[in-house]
């Protein structure tokens, strides 16, 4: 498995087009585009990584999976009153839908959707009480207390937060947040700007692998019901208005940030994230998604099959 991660990592070394950094959130634009990360945590606890592995990088909206595990954790189903499951078909930040659909998000992933999640773990508590709260879940699914949130991007994100404010006032004046617009968006912007490597995002998939367990430290995370339901998001509304694309050209389920980190699940296996700041034009990540695309044609590891 070494071997293959380090063939994957060589021929994304090797790659002339690299896809446009997310220069719209200024402290991305200054990411080197020639990095690549590639790490896999299996469930029996092994891990293989290539590249920059150890780098940490800002995993964007990576964290919605995190986020919507906690908002379902505390409100369950009921979660479901305030974001819908469907693809969107629309860009991460588009507002179009939200008109039509009375100010209820179509999924968690999609910013407005993230947004209303944030809303619904907020709880009447402050943004620090919140932030504490979402950096102690992804630090202890990922047995790693080093995680951090990287103020630099989150105030770049807070000074360019139009499109973002327009969705959440939008949201708002449907009566859909029951915060403070202002708190809820500091919230959000500090949860997308968490710093992982790729091998601690690994590791904090790896509950998703198998059922809700993280089985090298024996955590039951989510039941085995809710993981499948997580995956099955990830799967149809993970990559945005590419999501199709995605599960057609790679098969599992996967959350990808405009930071350029993909996080990939495959089910009974392990947790796979692969980090190249490059976008294509929907906001993956460019080798990100060429690199698992090859991972899986190599090791068959597709949910529809060999």
């Amino acid at each position: 498995m070494q071997d293959l991660i380090n063939d994957i990592a060589a021929a994304m070394a090797n790659a002339e087009e690299r896809g446009k950094v997310a220069d719209y959130i200024p402290e991305l634009g200054h990411v080197d585009p020639q990095q690549f990360a590639i790490s896999l945590a299996t469930v029996d606890g092994n891990v293989y990584s290539a590249g920059c592995g150890t780098t940490p990088f800002s995993i964007q909206s990576i964290s919605k999976v995190f986020t919507l595990t906690i908002a379902l954790g505390q409100v369950g189903d009921s979660l479901w009153s305030k974001v819908g499951r469907e693809p969107s078909g629309d860009p991460f930040n588009s507002i179009v839908q939200l008109e039509h659909e009375s100010g209820k998000p179509r999924n968690p992933f999609i910013n407005a959707g993230a947004i209303a999640v944030v809303d619904a773990i907020m709880m009447g508590h402050e943004p620090k009480e919140t932030l504490g709260e979402i950096l102690s879940f992804v630090r202890y699914i990922a047995n790693d207390d080093s995680i951090y949130f990287d103020h630099a991007v989150a105030a770049s994100e807070m000074a360019h937060r139009d499109r973002n404010a327009s969705l959440a006032h939008f949201m708002k004046a449907f009566g859909r947040l029951r915060h403070d617009v202002d708190k809820v968006l500091g919230t959000y912007f500090h949860q997308c700007a968490i710093a992982m490597s790729c091998e601690q995002l690994a590791h904090a998939g790896l509950f998703l692998a198998s059922d809700g367990i993280n089985k090298p430290s024996g955590i039951r995370v989510v039941a085995p019901q809710r993981a499948r339901r997580i995956n099955s998001l990830m799967m149809m509304c993970g990559h945005y208005d590419a999501s199709g694309e995605f599960a057609f050209r790679v098969g599992l389920p996967g959350k990808s940030g405009v930071g350029g980190g993909i996080l990939a699940i495959a089910p009974g296996h392990g947790s796979i994230a692969v980090w190249s700041p490059g976008l294509d034009a929907y906001g993956n990540s460019l080798l990100g998604t060429q690199a698992l695309e090859m991972f899986v044609q190599r090791t068959g590891w597709s949910v529809f099959g060999h």
